[in-house]
């Protein structure tokens, strides 16, 4: 399959899958759910052959901007609106590969745990699947503009997959969503905007002159030259930060993010968590720190600051829950502490050794996060279902009823504890390491909040899981297809802790480190663009 056909399919076929579900007639709502996991498991199946290239390829170690420059391996671009200098412009690096395959794999068991909705059928998968080839397009898209697009598509379905199909108050979590994606939206937009049209009157950046989208241009522009000066770039970083910040969802930006989950069904509270949350980490590596290295080195310790206080807050607000779902989305705050505490440490000290493990870690922490978090919401709506309550107060003996829902939990929630020979350890560690390395007192904040996380999960097992409760006897154990469901995610919570760098590191942390050489050369700092720094100890 060439680039090109691999590059576009991986967005448009679940786009094709809602435009079919829409033609299809009513009464044929059984046959809709059928076709719309066909098309999910399809785009899945591209997505695992795009990894399986990227991991294999020897011009993968090739860097996505010189891949870009000479529209090379898993690069293409063509003119979309050249009045504007707007590009289709898609690629892949180990950044983006990892988040497209996560992405469709949570699409696919979203699509199958949404079998037993039979509310307007046709509108659902269409809206789902519409969710899906947008949050493709975005880690796919290097062109700004068509990164915008994407991110602002995928706003209409989830707005009304919540506002539909979710709880008692779906109405006010959705309009909330809506305003504070939009309110995030506005600022990445005046970043870009200040790109394309900034212009600093000399020829300072060697012939270079602004009026472009794209990325990878951009990026480099800023590493090599003073074309955007410390002011500006402090202006888009900050700029960008809240943009995705919002996203994130960090403090004080997450108040969206609890209204959203506990009133969402639970496959659109598996995407919202596992994926669309990852758009904001995603724009931090790939735009805020490339694109305005001097601004962020200004700002870094203030990102730092943010991350330690968004881990320590969802922790203890997560400890605070009595609502089942509630203390899920506040532990989404605590790990995207994480994400932003290691992205913080992108520039410090010119991003060598340890504070490369940070980004790394970052990136890790979002894959891991993406399948703990999926799981954990798909298990808070299996016993919602059956018990027809969330309340961890009148919950309580499920470990004696339904014993294989108990083992599945045990799993997915020790591995987003962080518990050693699962997935989130590793993120963890690569993240406190290098919080360690140039905050003694971050580290220490930063590693202490282990034990928050600790003690809110074994309040949860306990109240959920252990002693008796007669009110719940009768409850059913995980079905065949739930069990579809979860197997794949506990899979990977555990080979993820087992073997990070074969699995994910080899092929996630040489493009990282380029990411992070980059940055560092456009704050002038010691190291070599041509000699990034590396987490792995494998060369391709």
């Amino acid at each position: 399959m060439n680039d090109e056909l691999l590059l576009t399919s991986l967005w448009l076929v679940p786009l094709i899958g809602a435009g079919v579900v829409l033609l299809m007639p009513r009464g044929t709502e059984r046959l809709m759910k059928y076709v719309a996991t066909a098309f999910t498991a399809a785009a899945f199946a591209l997505s695992l052959y795009a990894l399986f290239v990227y991991a294999i390829d020897a011009r993968a170690a090739i860097p996505l901007a010189e891949r870009a420059a000479s529209d090379g391996f898993l690069v293409i671009r063509h003119d979309w609106i050249p009045a504007f200098r707007i590009q289709y412009y898609l690629g892949l690096d180990g950044i983006s590969v990892g988040l497209v395959a996560m992405t469709s794999l949570v699409s696919l068991l979203a699509c199958v745990a949404s079998w037993p909705i039979e509310k307007q059928v046709r509108g659902y998968y269409a809206l789902f699947l519409l969710l899906a080839a947008s949050v493709t397009g975005v880690f796919l898209a290097l062109d700004l503009v068509l990164f915008y697009v994407f991110f602002e598509v995928l706003l209409l379905p989830m707005y009304f997959l919540i506002a539909v199909w979710g709880g008692e108050d779906r109405e006010y979590a959705a309009i909330k969503f809506l305003l504070y994606t939009l309110l995030g939206s506005a600022f990445i937009l005046v970043a870009i905007l200040i790109l394309f049209f900034w212009s600093p009157g000399d020829a300072a950046a060697g012939g270079f002159s602004a009026g472009t989208f794209d990325m990878m241009r951009l990026a480099e522009v800023a590493a090599t030259t003073g074309y955007y000066g410390r002011w500006i770039q402090n202006w888009v970083f900050a700029l960008f930060l809240v943009g995705f910040l919002v996203k994130l969802p960090s403090f004080p930006f997450h108040t969206w993010l609890p209204d959203a989950h506990v009133e969402a069904p639970t496959p659109i509270s598996m995407i919202l968590a596992a994926v669309l949350l990852k758009i904001g980490g995603y724009g931090l590596i790939r735009l805020a720190w490339p694109l305005a290295p001097l601004g962020a080195l200004d700002w870094s310790y203030v990102v730092a600051a943010v991350g330690v206080f968004s881990i320590l807050y969802g922790a203890l607000a997560a400890m605070a829950q009595s609502d089942f779902k509630k203390l899920v989305a506040y532990s989404s705050v605590s790990h995207m502490g994480y994400v932003t505490l290691g992205m913080s440490a992108m520039n410090l000290a010119g991003g060598a050794g340890y504070y490369a493990y940070g980004v790394n870690g970052a990136m890790y922490m979002m894959l891991t996060h993406g399948v703990t978090s999926a799981a954990m919401f798909f298990l808070v709506g299996v016993v919602y279902d059956r018990s027809g309550t969330r309340d961890l107060d009148r919950l309580g003996g499920l470990n004696d009823v339904m014993p294989v829902y108990g083992a599945v939990s045990y799993v997915i929630f020790f591995g987003s504890m962080g518990l050693p020979g699962l997935c989130g350890f590793v993120a963890e560690v690569l993240v406190v390491l290098a919080a360690f390395h140039y905050s003694v007192a971050m580290g220490i904040l930063a590693a202490s909040a282990v034990v928050l996380t600790a003690g809110y999960v074994l309040w949860m097992i306990q109240r959920v899981f252990l002693g008796r409760n007669e009110a719940w006897r009768g409850l059913s154990d995980l079905s065949p297809r739930e069990i579809v469901v979860a197997a794949p995610l506990v899979v990977l919570t555990v080979l993820m802790g087992v073997f990070p760098q074969p699995l994910v590191l080899s092929w996630l942390s040489p493009s990282v480190d380029r990411v992070v050489a980059d940055v560092a050369a456009g704050t002038g700092q010691a190291d070599a663009r041509d000699e990034p720094p590396t987490v792995v100890t494998e060369s391709r």
